[in-house]
């Protein structure tokens, strides 16, 4: 049966590596697997074609989609409405209400099963986040720790060695830019002190 899946977890917990090894399985079962990421991710680009990549060396060929495309069209263009089609899309926090919205109906055929953050740097549900958690059929947090062995849910975006909670929603990073960690050690790092709990 099909459903709108939505995977979520912290900056490096293997949310792109899973969902890079969940196209493999299906591909392994003979499914055309349509592999999503959105122009705003644009760290993985070779000879013209977009790629999504893991920290851990698995990457694959994808389709760019940008916030004003329909995936009404795409799935059109791509002609992916067939039983043996699934749809599998990276950063999805960046995707709009709209499109999540044209997901769920479209996982009424297809399997959909989105990966992303939950929250932003400053702790707040992105759109596309906030709308899968409304409508998925199945949700499921992709866990990871902290460096003091806590379980990590905060996006921590780094400046210059520091945690800052203020700027532009949408920075392109990894390990540079953003480390996911508790909520513990992002206040203590956020003020420099530490809160005994």
């Amino acid at each position: 049966m099909s459903k709108l899946y939505f995977k979520y977890g912290v900056m490096g917990s293997s949310k792109t590596a899973q969902a890079l090894m969940c196209k493999y399985n299906y591909e392994q079962k003979g499914f055309n697997v349509f592999l999503f990421k959105p122009f705003a991710d644009n760290r993985c680009m070779e000879n013209g074609f977009a790629y999504v990549s893991s920290r851990i060396g698995l990457r694959s060929e994808c389709i760019e989609f940008a916030k004003d495309d329909s995936f009404y069209k795409l799935c059109k263009f791509y002609d992916i409405i067939n039983s043996l089609s699934v749809i599998i899309i990276d950063e999805a926090q960046f995707l709009t209400k709209q499109q999540v919205n044209e997901l769920k109906e479209i996982s009424l055929k297809v399997p959909v099963l989105c990966y992303g953050l939950l929250t932003n740097f400053k702790t707040e549900l992105f759109e596309g986040s906030k709308r899968l958690i409304e409508i998925s059929d199945s949700i499921t947090e992709i866990k990871t720790i902290c460096k003091c062995g806590r379980k990590a849910n905060i996006n921590a975006r780094i400046i210059n060695g520091r945690v800052v909670d203020d700027g532009e929603e949408i920075m392109i990073g990894g390990d540079e830019s953003y480390e996911g960690m508790c909520f513990n050690c992002y206040v203590k790092r956020k003020a420099d002190k530490c809160i005994d709990i």
